[in-house]
C-alpha cells in the first residue's frame, strides 16, 4: 500500500481508548487518574506494555515522562508525537489519551504497512500535565524542556500532603533516562478541543495556530469575623464580601478589555463557613488567559490596584500568591500549515483556531517547532464524565496525525 492511502484502524484506536479509560472509571463514563496515584500506575503499565507490543523502545526520565521510540533509518533527532494519560477528578476518557493513543495507532499503522521512515518517531507521554494533584500543570513537560529543575520538581507536595518524588518512586516510575533524552525534530500533539468551537461550527479539525498565556494566582482575605444579625454593615470587615467583589470584577474586566481575554474565580473557600456569621477569612482563585502578553500583564495589573482599593475601602488584608504563569504561545508556522495542508488532503474540514486550555505542546514550542491538530468536543464539555468525541472526528484526527508524522519524518 502507498503511503497516501494509509489510514488508521478506527476500531482499534476505540479499544484502546475504551480500555484505558476502563482504569480510574468514575460514574458517567469518566475518568479519574491523578497524577502518580495507584490508577496512574495501572494507566502507565498498560500503555507501556502497548508500547513494548509494539516493538517501541520504551525510556522513562527522573520525572517519570515515558517515551517510546520508533528507529528510522538514520539515527536522527525524531519526530515526536504525544500527550498525558492523568486526568483531574472528574475527567473525561479523551483528554490527553487520545494524543497519546493516536500516536500509538499511528506507529502500528506504520508497522502493518512495513513504512520505516527516514527520522525515528517518538510517542511520549508526560507526567502530571492535569496539575490537579501537583502543581504546576505540564509539569513533566516544564521539567523536559528545562524550564523547571529537576530537583524542585521532585519536592512539589501534592495536594493529600505526598512529596512528588516519594510517590514516582512508589509507582515504579522514578527513571534513569537522561533529562531530556530524544530531543526532537518537531513535535505534533492530537487532542480533543475541550471547547465548542469545531462542534459549533461542524468542523472536523482544528490546526491550532496559538494558545492563550495563563496566570493563575491565590489570593488570601482576612478580616473580622462576627455576628451576622448585631454588626451593622457600615462596620463589616468582610472577607466574604471582597472576595465576592473580586468574583464580579473578574468578570467586568474580562468583558472591558474583550477580545481573547477571559477571567475566572475558580474556587472559593469562606472560614468558618457559616450562615450566621461573618467570615474571619476568604480564599479564592483567579484565573486571567489572553493570547496576548501585553493585554495579559494589564489584566495583572487591573486585578492588583483592585485589590488593592478594596483592601483599604473595606479594611481588610490581602496577599496575593501566584500558582502558575505561562506566556502566550504561537506555534510554527510550518507545522500549522502541515496540518491543515493534510486535513485537506485526506479531505476534512479544517479551520485555524486558538486553544484556550493549557497543553504540553506549549513546553515542546520552546525547544523545536511544535502544533497541535484539535478535534471537536461536543457541546465543548470537557474535565468531565459527559466529555463526548464521536469516533470518526477521533478517527479523522489520527490520520491527519499520521500522515503529518509521515511528512515530518520523512
Amino acid at each position: 500500500m502507498k503511503a497516501e492511502a494509509l489510514r488508521i484502524d478506527a476500531d482499534r484506536l476505540m479499544r484502546r481508548l475504551e480500555r484505558l479509560a476502563a482504569i480510574g472509571a468514575i460514574e458517567g463514563g469518566g475518568c479519574a487518574r491523578l497524577a502518580l496515584t495507584d490508577e496512574d500506575r495501572a494507566g502507565r503499565d498498560l500503555v507501556v506494555g502497548w508500547m513494548r507490543a509494539l516493538g517501541l523502545e520504551v525510556a522513562i526520565d527522573p520525572i517519570g515522562n515515558v517515551f517510546g521510540l520508533r528507529r528510522g533509518r538514520e539515527d536522527v533527532a525524531p519526530v515526536m508525537t504525544g500527550s498525558h494519560i492523568d486526568t483531574v477528578r472528574t475527567g473525561g476518557r479523551y483528554d490527553g489519551n487520545l494524543g497519546v493513543l493516536g500516536g500509538l495507532e499511528a506507529v502500528e499503522t506504520l508497522n502493518a504497512a512495513g513504512i520505516v521512515t527516514r527520522r525515528p518517531i517518538v510517542v511520549a507521554f508526560f507526567t502530571g500535565e492535569e496539575g490537579a494533584r501537583f502543581a504546576p500543570d505540564m509539569l513533566g513537560s516544564l521539567v523536559y524542556v528545562g524550564a523547571l529543575a529537576l530537583p524542585a520538581a521532585l519536592d512539589v507536595v501534592s495536594i493529600d500532603g505526598r512529596r512528588l518524588g516519594d510517590e514516582l518512586a512508589r509507582i515504579g516510575y522514578a527513571g534513569d533516562a537522561p533529562p531530556g533524552v530524544h530531543r526532537p525534530h518537531a513535535y505534533v500533539e492530537l487532542h480533543i478541543e475541550q471547547g465548542p468551537v469545531l462542534d459549533a461550527e461542524g468542523i472536523t479539525i482544528g490546526a491550532v495556530a496559538d494558545l492563550q498565556g495563563i496566570s493563575w494566582q491565590e489570593i488570601a482575605i482576612t478580616g473580622q469575623s462576627n455576628h451576622a444579625g448585631t454588626t451593622p454593615m457600615r462596620l463589616r470587615h468582610d472577607p466574604g464580601y471582597a472576595a465576592a467583589a473580586i468574583g464580579g470584577f473578574l468578570r467586568d474586566l474580562a468583558r472591558e478589555l474583550g477580545g481573547s481575554q477571559v477571567c475566572t474565580m475558580g474556587k472559593v473557600d469562606l472560614h468558618p463557613n457559616l450562615i450566621n456569621v461573618i467570615a474571619a477569612r476568604a480564599t479564592l482563585t483567579a484565573d486571567l488567559r489572553n493570547t496576548d502578553e501585553a493585554l495579559l500583564r494589564e489584566a495583572e495589573r487591573r486585578l492588583a490596584l483592585f485589590v488593592g482599593g478594596l483592601a483599604h475601602a473595606e479594611g481588610v488584608t490581602i496577599a496575593t500568591r501566584p500558582l502558575a504563569r505561562f506566556a502566550p504561545v504561537t506555534f510554527d508556522a510550518g507545522v500549522v500549515q502541515l496540518v491543515e495542508r493534510t486535513a485537506a488532503r485526506l479531505g476534512y474540514s479544517c479551520r485555524r483556531m486558538t486553544s484556550g486550555a493549557g497543553h504540553d505542546a506549549q513546553m515542546l514550542a520552546r525547544i523545536c517547532p511544535a502544533g497541535m491538530i484539535f478535534v471537536p468536543s461536543v457541546q465543548g464539555i470537557s474535565h468531565n464524565p459527559a466529555e463526548h468525541t464521536a469516533p470518526a472526528d477521533l478517527a479523522a484526527g489520527a490520520n491527519v496525525l499520521l500522515h503529518a508524522l509521515l511528512e515530518l519524518a520523512a
